[in-house]
């Protein structure tokens, strides 16, 4: 290549990217304006949740949110309390972004009262609720406790607890991996050249994912923002490990930094392509979900590991080109000093004598192994990830939550959040009837655009049957309204008698499901705790499906690549064992050390899809090393020597990886808490005792039959 071209590609392999990353930057902050955590929206439309969402507009004025405030005093509310309540309400009221309130509701031992606020559809909830927090906090009377709680509420606590996504997750985990990085390296230069470059790598990720949320291609929450910032920062990083190692090589055997960069690009092109390629592979699986929020985050995870694969093959060589020798300073490497001996008795450091080790004690060491993973795996016994109660996401002080369980010892538990059911009006007394047989069900109403609370009294069959009769019961009621009939169906309306994110609650609506299809097999049940029964069902239902199909791609990648049908076994085999024994100790430590009430059905999910697809990354780096070696020494001999070679660089990227997904347990949310200890974790465990011990000693004890059937299984008879 002409020497002119050796200086203006890189110049403008960096330019491209400094562009990229000046239209990312500023979209860091504008990413949330995106993202909902609406949990209905992440349904799939075949969810009778969200059927029942879908039409609800039809039968009542279309509203938000309701924000239920409640108001309590131990030894009972006086008469100015009451009269403060009704202020309250009124206030409320007259806010743009509150379509109505309900009047004033004292509870039956009098200790508490209710006013539902009901948000307008374009409100901004986590904005309303703060606003309506605060004309509260301001007109309580002493001695009166407030809080404004119902599905605003949560959604506002979310909202919140979602706030620091942006810049403090990002700090914490871009913070944590300078450090690491600067222990590793000893340089004060080239940390800043591998984060500039994950960096870069997040700002183009961002700049496509807002792009596409915005045009409605793909659906962004919390949780899939939150993880998208730290696997690109950790993807990003660990491949440029992998090439800056390759590159600090070929250093000290090339003279000039572009032979030495040609040399690292063919040495690190194929395993840093192959794992990001599994790994993209593996999330894209997540496309087979049924949960909306399961399926937005393959491909929004793929485009960013996508991105970290670019820059860490492009933006990264450039660098490091730019800078050459320097770049590692003062530790740079000098062009024929070579390495250390990787094998026999001269050989020194700690990867040398690690294989020195397995190499002598390799069927005791992979036994001893499996075994103890076994043992953590046994945890799995007391796993409990069937879902949590909303009032659990949020980790630490919510308003949503303390008021729920006052509104709990007060009222009935499901006050504010209904159950609704959708069915034909022709069976509107029957439908009443089954629902008030349904244990759990505190009082049902049926929907009606005529009356200026939106519900009328519905009395069942007591008043006759089929619609003649359901419209002389709703007259009589009411006076006039009567329920809104839409294509046919009506509305109605269950209070519950349990908390709306209970199991008994679920248990309730389960039963109401069953009650109301046997008298219309059309009839639907939603709300927010159906949302909640469908949600965990449909996550339990995606695990099932996905995990055995990620298996499989993921195997077939590994038999592609490395020309065998053994090694991508025993690959796969073991990090199946280290995910197994990573969740099973973390499911001990959320029983008995955090003591969390559960977890969520996506946690497996999440948790197996990031652990096996970047547990087979550092196979993959092992691996395709060992391969090269071994094609030169012979299979035990390639072991080593690709142990050697690569232990130091694997173990970094393992501890920067784990690092980055630590960092997720800053955001005070359950989901992200369980995910950020079970996958930083595993990925310890996975590159401390799988990678380093347990692959290499099945490696070695199986021997040339490691590779069959290509034909290093053959050749290495005579090596």
């Amino acid at each position: 290549m002409p020497r002119f071209l050796r200086v203006v590609l890189p110049a403008l392999v960096i330019l491209v990217w400094l562009v990229v990353a000046g239209a990312g930057g500023p979209v860091f902050g504008k990413i949330s304006e995106v993202a909902t955590n609406d949990q209905t929206s992440f349904l799939p439309a075949s969810a009778d949740a969200t059927k029942v969402q879908e039409r609800a507009a039809e039968f009542r004025q279309a509203s938000g949110a309701p924000a239920i405030v409640v108001l309590e005093r131990d030894g009972g509310l006086t008469r100015d309390d009451l009269a403060t309540a009704t202020r309250i309400a009124e206030t409320l009221d007259q806010r743009d972004d509150v379509q109505g309130t309900s009047p004033v509701i004292p509870s039956e031992d009098g200790d508490a009262a209710e006013i539902v606020a009901t948000l307008t559809e374009d409100a901004d909830t986590g904005d309303a609720v703060t606003a309506i927090r605060g004309a509260v906090d301001d007109a309580l009377p002493s001695g009166v406790a407030g809080y404004v709680t119902g599905p605003a509420g949560f959604t506002a606590d979310l909202t919140e607890a979602f706030a620091g996504i942006d810049g403090l997750l990002l700090g914490v985990a871009l913070a944590a991996v300078f450090v690491i990085l600067v222990v590793v390296y000893r340089s004060p230069l080239l940390p800043f050249l591998v984060l500039g470059t994950a960096t870069f790598a997040l700002c183009a990720s961002i700049l496509v994912v807002y792009a596409l949320a915005k045009a409605g291609v793909v659906t962004v929450n919390g949780q899939v923002q939150g993880i998208l910032s730290i696997l690109v920062i950790g993807a990003a990083t660990d491949y440029a490990l992998l090439y800056t190692a390759r590159y600090r090589e070929a250093l000290r055997e090339h003279r000039t930094g572009w032979e030495a960069t040609r040399a690292a690009l063919r040495g690190a092109f194929e395993p840093i392509v192959a794992s990001g390629g599994t790994v993209i592979v593996g999330v894209l699986c997540l496309l087979l979900s049924d949960l909306n929020s399961n399926k937005a985050l393959g491909p929004v995870a793929a485009i960013g590991i996508a991105f970290s694969l670019l820059a860490a093959l492009t933006l990264l060589p450039a660098l490091l080109l730019a800078f050459r020798r320097a770049a590692f300073w003062p530790l740079r490497p000098t062009f024929g000093s070579g390495g250390r001996p990787t094998t026999g008795p001269e050989a020194t450091g700690l990867w040398a004598r690690v294989g020195r080790l397995v190499a002598r004690r390799s069927r005791t060491v992979w036994i001893v192994c499996t075994v103890a993973l076994l043992a953590m795996g046994s945890g799995l016994i007391g796993l409990r990830a069937d879902g949590v109660p909303q009032s659990d996401l949020v980790i630490g002080a919510s308003q949503a939550r303390d008021g729920q369980r006052v509104l709990a010892d007060h009222f009935p538990g499901g006050s504010g959040s209904p159950a609704q059911v959708v069915g034909a009006e022709r069976d509107l007394d029957a439908l009443v009837d089954a629902v008030r047989s349904v244990r759990g069900v505190d009082g049902v109403v049926a929907a009606s655009t005529d009356s200026p609370s939106g519900t009328v009294p519905v009395s069942g069959g007591a008043a006759g049957t089929g619609a003649a009769g359901a419209d002389a019961a709703a007259g009589s009621a009411t006076g006039t309204a009567e329920p809104t009939v839409s294509r046919g169906d009506v509305l109605l309306e269950a209070t519950l008698a349990d908390p709306a994110d209970s199991a008994a609650a679920e248990r309730t609506v389960r039963d109401l499901r069953v009650a109301v299809e046997r008298v219309d097999p059309g009839a639907v049940v939603g709300g927010v705790t159906a949302t909640a029964v469908d949600t965990n069902d449909t996550g339990i239902r995606d695990r099932s499906v996905i995990i055995p199909v990620v298996l499989a791609v993921i195997l077939l990648i590994l038999v592609l690549l490395l020309r065998s049908v053994v090694a991508p076994l025993v690959l796969v085999g073991s990090v199946v064992v280290s995910f197994a024994a990573a969740l099973g100790v973390g499911a001990l430590v959320f029983d008995h050390v955090f003591r969390f009430p559960g977890a969520d059905p996506s946690v497996p999910l999440y948790a197996f899809v990031f652990l096996v697809a970047l547990g087979v990354d550092y196979n993959i780096f092992l691996m395709t090393r060992v391969r090269e070696e071994s094609l030169r020494h012979g299979p035990r001999e390639g072991v080593l020597r690709g142990l050697a070679a690569t232990g130091g660089v694997i173990t970094s990227a393992g501890i920067v990886l784990a690092a980055t997904f630590a960092a997720l347990g800053v955001i005070p949310i359950l989901f992200l808490a369980q995910i950020a200890f079970v996958v930083a974790f595993g990925v310890l465990l996975d590159t401390v005792v799988v990678r380093s011990l347990l692959v290499p000693a099945l490696v070695i004890d199986l021997g040339r039959r490691a590779w069959w059937p290509s034909r290093l299984s053959r050749a290495a008879r005579h090596m």
